[in-house]
């Protein structure tokens, strides 16, 4: 990032200053797309949000559907969307919509509340028979899971250690979207953030050479304190994302164990950081059928590239004197 601070130019600039910022720019996209594995194209953006945003609003598509258990940020994204609900599994069941000609359905790869990762390769010859496009919300999986075969895919930096305030459309083919005009081949507006740009490269870069099984292996124990304190494992029957939980305390309401915790040096949250600071039951947590109570009590706990062993075993600890 000190790197792209110093280059200070638009890298939409003819002069050479600017052509020098474009082909930073340029380098940072074929890093990204290597490090990800990624055969398409790459449109940097502010956020996941307005990736989302393009996606869902540029797309050459006549319907938008979206599952029920979605990040906020799809749902103000298309508002008029139609929804899909999930099933016993956490599964979306996509048997519930009347065909996909010409729609863009939008399935999160792993839920930012409960870790539960979708399917979503078994849902893509569903999708495509019909003609339609699967946008894939990849903020939690990225770097952490293989990307999905999806026709579109947003990523986060700041999931994998990368800044705050960049992130990423994928798209299989520039054709799939109607242009904006302006940045990114006229596909977003506004300046592109070179440093975020370049810091998210490296992060890319960084994270695959990150050694993870010392602290999975922690996590399975805070796991097995969960369980003989009498709480749960909140992972809605399907398979979970090693990097991201929800667990429920057998008494304690969600808010008095945040504050608890905090005063005890974790970082945790109720829901997704976009819409934990309100005290209602979790959208996402109704969506998948979690009863009252149970929401009440259950928080989210997530591990990143710089956790350790060490810092979950503390949180373990902690958990056993709240219980």
């Amino acid at each position: 990032m000190e790197e792209g601070f110093a280059i200070w130019a638009n890298p939409s600039s003819p002069h050479a200053e600017g052509r020098k910022a474009k082909q930073a720019l340029e380098d940072a996209r074929e890093r990204v797309k290597k490090a990800l594995g990624w055969d398409g194209e790459v449109i940097f953006t502010s956020g996941a949000s307005e990736a989302l945003w393009i996606a869902l609003n540029r797309a050459k598509v006549d319907r938008r559907i979206v599952s029920a258990v979605e990040h906020d940020a799809v749902f103000r994204a298309a508002p008029d969307a139609e929804v899909v609900p999930v099933g016993a599994n956490g599964t979306s069941d996509l048997s519930r919509i009347s065909g996909f000609d010409r729609s863009v359905v939008a399935i999160q790869h792993v839920n930012s509340e409960v870790g539960l990762i979708q399917p979503v390769a078994d849902l893509v010859p569903e999708i495509h028979a019909t003609g339609g496009l699967l946008l894939c919300d990849c903020s939690q999986s990225a770097a952490k899971h293989a990307l999905p075969d999806a026709d579109m895919a947003v990523i986060s930096a700041h999931k994998f250690g990368g800044p705050i305030g960049v992130a990423a459309l994928l798209v299989k083919n520039y054709n799939l979207l109607d242009p904006i005009g302006g940045h990114e081949r006229g596909y977003r507006q506004g300046t592109e953030n070179l440093p975020g740009a370049m810091g998210m490269a490296a992060a890319l870069d960084a994270w695959t050479r990150q050694p993870f099984d010392l602290v999975e292996e922690a996590f399975d124990r805070v796991h097995d304190e969960v369980f003989t304190s009498g709480g749960r494992i909140v992972d809605c029957g399907g398979n979970v994302s090693s990097f991201i939980h929800a667990f429920a305390h057998p008494i304690m309401k969600a808010q008095a164990l945040l504050i608890r915790l905090d005063a005890m040096g974790f970082a945790v949250s109720a829901g997704s950081a976009c819409s934990s600071g309100t005290l209602k039951k979790s959208r996402v947590l109704d969506a998948f059928g979690v009863d009252d109570d149970t929401a009440s009590r259950t928080i989210r706990v997530s591990i990143g590239w710089n956790t350790t062993p060490e810092e979950l075993e503390r949180f373990a600890e902690a958990w056993r004197k709240l219980t």
